[in-house]
């Protein structure tokens, strides 16, 4: 497997993102990195079987069609991730050991056991950096035509209900770093609902993971923020409903902050 090393995608392979929704006007940008679990043909489904490839160590279950009912919704482009994040982990610095997981969840894969330079640089070549490098041109496009308006970023992720034997009890978890622009205010919309269980930096903190949020929004100083939503609520078109209908009021709402949408480093 390690002497794949060019042309890591084949002409029947999916393509490394989707562009969803392009024409949307909003000042955001919604992005979704665990969008799908799909595996380039010349890695061999990396050794796992349909039934690992189907689990949350593959890829955000219910994220994606989330993310896209988002963009209708709040009139957004967005730009999905199109390989499992067990090829290389979007949201992971490249080089970082959890970029090309040799265990998840107690899942040994198989196909990235030493997995050398030059097939780790075919991988980053035909998945990460393509996708990576939509963001960048999707947050361009909007920034161009905003009226002056720096766009938010927006990053959906969905998570496992259960993990390292821990039941987690959140519903909804807003995941950020330095900037509070977004979190706070969508945080606080959140909670106003007694029914759901708020995450501030849970199960997962903005500060240990957000490549994705650190380096498009964060090093550029605009708004962002990752929202997280358990994938049992997910798991099917109506749950996919009615969380983007929860999200999407929430996000809606602070968005008509128009003082977001300005450059500020913190």
């Amino acid at each position: 497997m390690n002497d794949v090393t060019f042309n890591l995608l084949g002409p029947g392979d999916p393509p490394p993102f989707t562009l969803f929704n392009p024409a949307g006007q909003a000042p955001v940008v919604l992005v979704c990195d665990h969008a799908s679990n799909a595996i380039p043909a010349a890695l061999g489904q990396l050794g796992l079987g349909p039934a690992e490839l189907a689990q949350h160590i593959a890829w955000d279950i219910g994220a994606a069609q989330v993310t896209r009912l988002l963009a209708a919704r709040l009139n957004a482009p967005a730009v999905l991730g199109g390989y499992s994040r067990l090829v290389v982990d979007c949201n992971r610095a490249p080089g970082d050991p959890t970029s090309i997981a040799e265990i998840s969840d107690g899942i040994v894969i198989p196909g990235n056991q030493n997995v050398d330079d030059a097939l780790a640089e075919a991988r980053l070549n035909a998945v990460f950096w393509p996708y990576h490098h939509a963001i960048t041109q999707a947050l361009a496009h909007r920034w161009r035509h905003g009226q002056g308006q720096a766009p938010a970023l927006i990053a959906i992720h969905s998570f496992t209900p259960t993990m390292n034997g821990f039941e987690r009890p959140w519903q909804v978890g807003v995941l950020w770093n330095r900037d509070p622009r977004l979190a706070e205010p969508l945080i606080a919309r959140f909670r106003a609902n007694p029914e759901l269980c708020v995450g501030d930096n849970e199960p997962y903190s903005g500060r240990d993971v957000g490549f994705t949020m650190n380096t498009h929004g964060g090093a550029a100083g605009l708004p962002h923020v990752e929202v997280e939503i358990r994938q049992d609520l997910i798991a099917d078109e109506q749950g996919c409903e009615y969380w983007a209908a929860v999200v999407g009021a929430a996000l809606a709402a602070v968005l008509r902050d128009q003082t977001l949408f300005q450059v500020r480093h913190y």
